[in-house]
């Protein structure tokens, strides 16, 4: 029996992809190691892609990361990206295979430190105003004396009782209602929003208090986001910003039909006191009493004057109707000498137009402007008789420039002169040994004849 031979191979096995098969491997493990994931870095090479999306790169000291936000994100960040910015970007790495390089796809950003706090502040403050959402035409005035009064803000703290407080003292009776919320942290901003909106939903409350206790800037960063603003912007009763301390300023009080500088303040702007109230209708009534007896004294003056002094009031009558007449005589006869004035000026001015005329030093003028006129017309005929002439004369001129012996110098042609200043124009004229000029073009040459020779 012969003994089969079995193959053996120590190469080791080869496994190959393609560049989109590894691409994909690698882009899903990337995406299930590192989702929702925080990086923080600084911005730079930001830019805006017409598209709406976002790309800019992540740095530190020693690295880089490039990262791509979205449009559907960008409406939710805090702010736009900026060079320069320190942030901290949440997000997923996903693989761009188009490049074979990993990006973080961006879904939030939040600013690093208290500067970059200050910038997206600043930056949705001139957002908001271009919009015209601090202007105070569109602010509406509080109602004078509202019944019912909304609250938004924590139901824990002194915020709600100061407020609760002062309204008590300054009108008991009042109806108030509070929208539990979250005035800091993560969700506050949709709590706020979301008290904000019940109220201009449900129709219930006359005026609105959106309100916070003081803080720092970081504390009070839920009243600088844009959702907060636009829902007070949106707000169908008007709103009271009261956050804060008196030198505490968020983007809610720019948009607010009303800034109080504390919770407590907004409670005593917000209303009158009972006692105020109880003065203003005192006044208002003392008004009316002294109202009455005007109006009752003036009556009683007209009912006297109807009766006792009625013939007073005949002789009055006569007397204003001669006055009348004396007034119109008056008229009449300032209206009469008024055209015989009127008359006089205008003879007046047509006997001074006729002596103006006859003025010598009119005439002389005239006759001045005769011999001017005269001497013009000939001064012109002058001209064009010696433009006619300069046109006859110049092709003349240009006839003899042609027909000029010089003229052939230009051509390179010279001309001999012998001593006794003739031109040569035999080889007897100017014999071997004799001394020659030449005239050229641009000058003249001297010469010595040293051979003679008849062609």
């Amino acid at each position: 029996m012969g003994m089969e031979q079995i193959a053996l191979s120590f190469e080791p096995s080869r496994r190959s992809y393609t560049v989109s098969e590894l691409s994909g491997r690698i882009r899903g493990l990337l995406a299930d190691q590192f989702t929702d994931i925080w990086v923080a870095g600084e911005i730079s090479g930001c830019r805006m892609a017409s598209s709406g999306h976002c790309y800019f790169t992540l740095k530190d000291e020693e690295a880089q990361m490039q990262c791509v936000c979205f449009r559907g994100a960008m409406r939710w960040l805090k702010f736009k990206p900026k060079d320069g910015v320190a942030v901290l970007a949440r997000g997923s790495i996903d693989l761009y295979e188009a490049r074979g390089q990993y990006q973080l796809i961006v879904e939030a950003l939040e600013p690093q430190g208290h500067g970059a706090l200050q910038f997206a502040f600043d930056q949705l403050k001139r957002k908001l105003a271009a919009e015209g959402l601090f202007d105070e035409a569109r602010k509406r005035k509080l109602p004078k004396l509202p019944r019912r009064i909304g609250i938004v803000t924590s139901p824990a703290g002194a915020v709600i009782r100061d407020i609760l407080n002062v309204l008590e003292r300054r009108f008991p009776g009042l109806h108030v209602r509070l929208w539990p919320a979250m005035v800091q942290g993560e969700g506050s901003v949709e709590a706020v929003c979301r008290g904000i909106e019940y109220f201009s939903r449900s129709g219930w409350a006359q005026v609105l208090i959106v309100a916070r206790g003081g803080g720092s800037l970081e504390d009070l960063w839920t009243f600088n986001e844009e959702p907060v603003a636009r829902a007070i912007v949106a707000c169908a009763v008007p709103v009271i910003s009261a956050v804060g301390h008196e030198t505490d300023f968020t983007i809610a009080d720019f948009v607010a039909d009303l800034r109080a500088p504390t919770p407590s303040a907004a409670a005593e702007l917000v209303i009158c006191t009972r006692q105020e109230l109880l003065d203003s209708l005192a006044g208002c009534e003392k008004r009316m009493l002294q109202g009455f007896r005007y109006r009752l004294a003036m009556a009683t003056r007209a009912l006297h004057e109807r009766g006792a002094d009625r013939a007073v009031t005949a002789l009055h009558r006569r007397i204003g109707r001669a006055q009348q007449r004396v007034d119109d005589f008056e008229y009449r006869l300032r209206e009469c000498i008024r055209r015989t004035i009127e008359a006089r000026r205008r003879r007046l001015e047509t006997v001074t137009a006729r002596l103006r005329a006859l003025d010598l030093r009119v005439r002389f003028g005239q006759g001045r402007q005769r011999v001017q006129a005269a001497d013009a017309r000939l001064v012109q005929a002058s001209r064009m008789r010696v433009a006619r002439e300069r046109a006859r004369l110049e092709p003349a001129i240009a006839h003899l420039t042609q027909l000029s012996p010089l003229r052939i110098l230009d051509r390179g042609y010279a001309i001999v002169l012998n001593e006794a200043g003739q031109a040569v124009k035999t080889p007897e004229q100017a014999p071997a040994g004799a001394e020659v000029s030449i005239r050229i073009a641009r000058g003249s040459l001297a010469a010595r004849v040293t051979r003679a020779e008849q062609t």
